[in-house]
């Protein structure tokens, strides 16, 4: 069952624009070669200074929250990540220790330090690779052990805690002096996130120094000239070009920028600058030049610049903003990446120029929906960005930032599209905002439920979570629901609202308050006792179930007019309900995934009730200890399919939760936050990767355990559409990377081999994929042996189109010189997938002397109609069936009879290129027989002119620089008329002629054969 789950086919959306990046940095040699971490996306490469960039760490990470990154000075391919940010927002994603890489990122080994949770930064020393420093802020939410600063010498094999203050106070910064390692400085943080307020600050925060290379320590946070009273979150930076020169930014009551030049022991206040310290427990990141002591730069929401020393900071123009880390070459400081809340960006000259943050899937999406248009499109909200709207399928061949659009809303919020009217989309953001977005016109209106503005969650009217639920009715699209600590409902789009249910929270007073903490962080992100999770039924209107983030569940049964609580006994209290699902098969069940991840429980949490809340089951035995979940729904197609999304990905169930087991495949290790079904689609929305599509998401419905051990199963087809698609330019030639040229845009390509195939497609680089371009035909073999397969396609009167066959080594053997490959169909035991192109096959072809572009007379064979078809495969005795419909574009406005004739009069003209490219095969063969006589010499330039009426050039191309256009020449072209659309009657009238002259040349082309025939020598 695995093995079939891994191989479904999954495609990526996007959209290509970077999500939160921590973690950065630089080769000291290569100057193209730059790495980041993403929080939910893993390690990144670019060896193009930014123009593309490709993940390392799939397929070896078991989560994908980088905090950290470092390469060895002495060693650049020695590479160090440090797993779970410690920026320890909302939505932060935990790590599992320290990976090493000693092959500059292309595979990684586990290190070990997986309690520490939240890794802050990790050093390398500049002389010994195998020795590191890793600064491990540690469990996020509760206390733990495993904080403090630990030291390896044996490049990870072992680790040594060096610096411990507790079990609430972590290390949140740490750097080397760039000219003695051996003297280290680290900042210890005691900050604490639970789910309705952050604290920074404690007595376990301070300033540490060793200069022993780790073995003993003192502290640093008293030493004249540093702020008085407790101190929060603080970053550090020891200057290479001025020996003894320390910066620190502090975050206390007297908080500012300090800096030392005796090492530490005495500190000069500086900037005060508030902007500086803003955020201080998500910022708080000092970098000093490496080669002017004057400059220094200071991270946060803005990205500042301090040319005199630290006294006083400007702006430096970046990207995005929300700035996190930044890397500066040693030896040139004009050579930076730096890493913000917009992905990760590379300048070669000081700023002036940043490479795009338009080129890295890593978003990080709240929730997922689609609307109602053919093709479909997928809206969903950005974490520090806006809301986004892609297409499924784009007309430019790959979906680009061209077919972006934004539909109000903002960074956190739910969205839902009128499915009578798909231009009126409804779009949340944090404290309850909403808005009315006309993608028509694009006119955004406000519509909020109550537009105040509050501090904390206990001072306003009502209360909105930071993601607060946003549905229409699936039974009359005139109805808008939002949740707040009450349901509120709208019967004209937002104009009016009203309450419909009471508070259904505890509305605990202690939990409604400020942040807490040096820096109080009331930005909506705490607001607590609000309902998190809103869902009615789909086959009951009224049916309204409410889960709220302090671990409560509701329902009413009658459009709010009365609500009962039927919380599960065994939820935790103060727990999160992120998500219900009103079942699509039964108006009493629902399923429920909750999680307190945030009260330092990271357990899965899953329900199932069947009888309105009365009684409920748990789904979640099995799952791993700590995969908290975020959503569980069931297929609209399949009773008792579930599928789980969870902060390691996607989980399936096939026996309505009962057991589970890991989807995965392409889709990368990636929290998953929510998904929606569309059709035979699974649209999916990560925490970090972007938006995915399960493109076989039939096939996951069809599957049953008998097919494993079945000899041979074929799944159905799903339906497939041909979208109208501009192809553009195409570049040809053995180039690792070719570009198209699609209108307004140019898409790149990488040639990417299929794993466990000698083949190879193309994939667009910084763009998402459109759906497979043909018939998805999806089979299992137990043990295909050294049979042949044979897949078959016939029309919906049983005759065949065409046989594909397979026998082993099939997809290794070459074709001959200057032959064009035709498809194989894999045969591997388990699960194959084969993409049939919807076409006949090839028809005749130039055997003689072929031209050395085989494009030239490739001959494909004609696209079928639109109609029903069948496929059938064939193993060793063993045979299967299945049906599948083509379908047209449903916006075109062509007629099914204007169809019909495109396609005869594609077979006509398939016919008449294979007529032609027989005479020529004739021609040269009666040409080879000649001999050098006289009249021999004369039929010989007799057929070598019939010859060039039929090809251009003799040799088979249709070059421009001919003085005549050759019949291949006119066929072709037309065939390319016909193919593009159905015909007008020129076309066909110039088909007929372009017939008539074809058959005069081939009847005096039988002559000249019969002539040479018979001046053969006997």
């Amino acid at each position: 069952m695995g093995e079939f789950l891994d191989q479904l086919s999954w495609r990526l959306v996007g959209p290509h624009r970077g999500g939160r990046v921590v973690a950065v940095a630089g080769h000291p040699l290569d100057r193209s070669t730059f790495y980041f971490g993403s929080v939910g996306g893993g390690i990144w490469r670019t060896t193009d200074a930014g123009l593309t960039w490709r993940n390392l760490s799939d397929g070896f990470f078991r989560r994908p929250a980088v905090g950290a990154i470092a390469l060895a000075p002495s060693e650049p391919s020695v590479i160090y990540a440090g797993m779970g940010e410690s920026t320890i927002r909302n939505n932060a994603s935990f790590g599992d220790g320290v990976y090493r890489s000693v092959n500059g990122g292309l595979t990684w080994s586990h290190l070990g330090l997986a309690a520490t949770r939240h890794i802050a930064s990790v050093r390398v020393d500049p002389t010994d690779s195998d020795t590191a420093y890793v600064a491990a802020l540690g469990h996020a939410h509760g206390p733990n052990p495993e904080r403090g600063v630990y030291r390896t010498r044996d490049g990870g094999a072992s680790w040594d805690l060096v610096l411990h203050r507790g079990e609430d106070a972590g290390a949140a910064d740490l750097c080397l002096d760039p000219r003695n390692p051996r003297i280290i400085y680290a900042t210890m943080w005691q900050g604490r996130r639970l789910p309705w307020r952050l604290d920074s600050g404690g007595p376990g925060s301070g300033l540490w120094r060793s200069v022993d290379g780790g073995d003993t320590w003192e502290d640093l946070s008293a030493r004249p000239g540093m702020p008085k009273g407790v101190m929060g979150r603080a970053g550090v930076a020891a200057c290479a070009a001025q020996p003894g020169r320390v910066w620190c930014v502090i975050e206390a009551e007297d908080g500012a920028v300090f800096r030392s030049d005796d090492y530490g022991d005495h500190w000069e206040r500086l900037s005060g600058q508030e902007d500086l310290r803003r955020r201080a427990w998500y910022y708080s990141r000092v970098i000093a030049d490496p080669l002017d002591a004057e400059t220094v730069w200071a991270l946060n929401v803005d990205c500042w610049r301090s040319s005199d020393g630290g006294k006083v900071f400007s702006v430096f123009p970046v990207q995005h903003g929300d700035c996190h880390d930044l890397w500066i070459d040693p030896a040139d400081p004009k050579r930076m990446i730096l890493g913000d809340d917009g992905g990760a960006s590379v300048t070669l000259d000081g700023g002036e120029s940043w490479s795009s943050l338009y080129n890295q899937p890593t978003a990080e999406l709240y929730h997922v929906t689609t609307d109602t248009r053919e093709p479909y499109r997928i809206y969903a909200a950005q974490q520090d960005n806006t809301t986004i709207a892609l297409p499924s399928h784009s007309r430019w061949g790959a979906i680009t930032a061209l077919d972006a659009t934004h539909v109000g809303g903002g960074e956190s919020g739910y969205i839902a599209v009128r499915p009578d009217n798909p231009d009126i989309v409804f779009a949340g953001n944090f404290k309850g905002q909403i808005t009315r977005h006309d993608q028509s016109t694009g006119e955004t209106r406000p519509v909020l439920v109550w537009p105040e503005e509050t501090a904390t969650a206990g001072e306003g009217r009502y209360r909105f979570n930071w993601t607060a639920p946003i549905l229409l009715s699936p039974h009359d699209p005139d109805i808008l629901y939002q949740a707040g600590n009450r349901v509120f409902k709208s019967a004209d789009e937002g104009e009016t609202w009203e309450p419909i249910s009471p508070d259904l929270t505890y509305a605990d007073a202690d939990k409604l308050g400020s942040s807490g903490g040096l820096t109080p962080d009331n930005s909506g992100a705490e607001y607590y006792c609000t309902v998190f999770a809103l869902a009615e039924s789909p086959l009951a209107p009224g049916q309204l179930w409410a889960g709220t983030d302090d671990g409560r569940i509701h329902l009413t049964r009658d459009g709010g007019r009365s609500w009962t609580e039927i919380t599960p006994a065994d939820l935790p209290r103060w727990a999160t309900v992120r998500m219900i699902d009103a079942s699509p098969h039964e108006a009493g069940t629902a399923y429920v995934a909750a999680e307190a991840h945030k009260l330092d429980d990271f357990r899965p949490y899953l329900w199932r009730t069947r009888d309105f809340g009365a009684n409920w089951e748990r789904l979640d035995a099995g799952l791993e200890p700590d995969e908290y979940c975020h959503v569980l729904r069931e297929d609209q197609a399949r009773r008792g399919l579930l599928l789980c999304g969870t902060e390691l990905g996607l989980l399936v169930s096939f026996d309505d939760g009962a057991s589970w087991q890991r989807c995965q495949g392409e889709l990368p290790r990636v929290p998953v936050h929510d998904f929606v079904f569309k059709g035979d689609d699974l649209v999916v929305a990560t925490h970090g990767r972007s938006i995915w599509v399960l493109e076989d998401l039939p096939a996951l419905r069809q599957h049953r355990p008998e097919h494993d051990v079945a000899p041979l199963h074929l799944y159905q087809p799903r339906r497939q559409v041909r979208w109208i698609t501009d192809r553009g330019f195409p570049a040809k030639g053995e180039a690792r990377r070719s570009y198209s040229l699609l209108g307004p845009v140019v898409v790149a390509y990488d040639k990417r081999q299929l794993p466990g195939r000698t083949e190879t497609v193309n994939v667009p680089v910084g763009a998402g994929h459109n759906p497979a371009d043909g018939v998805a035909v999806l089979y299992r073999l137990t043990d295909p042996g050294a049979a042949e397969l044979r897949l078959t396609f016939l029309d919906a009167a049983g005759r065949e189109i065409r046989t594909l066959t397979a026998r082993p080594d099939d997809e290794e053997r070459k074709p001959g010189e200057r032959k064009p490959k035709d498809q194989v169909p894999p045969r591997r035991e388990g699960l194959n997938r084969f993409v049939w192109d919807g076409r006949h096959g090839r028809g005749t072809q130039i055997e003689i002397d072929p031209p050395d572009d085989e494009d030239d007379v490739a001959n494909l064979g004609p696209a079928v109609a639109s109609g029903r078809y069948t496929v059938r495969v064939e193993l060793d005795g063993q045979a299967a069936e299945a049906q599948f419909e083509i379908a047209s574009d449903p916006r075109s406005h062509h007629a099914p009879e204007q169809f019909a004739a495109q396609y005869e009069l594609s077979l006509r003209l398939w016919g008449m290129l294979s007529e032609l490219y027989d005479g020529v095969n004739r021609a040269r063969r009666a040409r080879s027989r000649l001999g050098e006589s006289e009249p021999d010499r004369q039929l010989r330039q007799e057929l070598a002119a019939l010859e060039a009426e039929l090809v251009a050039d003799e040799g088979g191309k249709r070059s421009i620089h001919v003085r005549q256009a050759a019949l291949d020449t006119r066929v072709v072209r037309l065939r390319q008329v016909v193919a593009a659309a159905p015909p007008n009657a020129a076309a066909t009238e110039v088909t007929g002629q372009v017939q008539a002259q074809l058959n005069q040349v081939l009847a005096r082309l039988a002559d000249l054969v019969e002539r040479a025939n018979q001046a053969r020598p006997q």
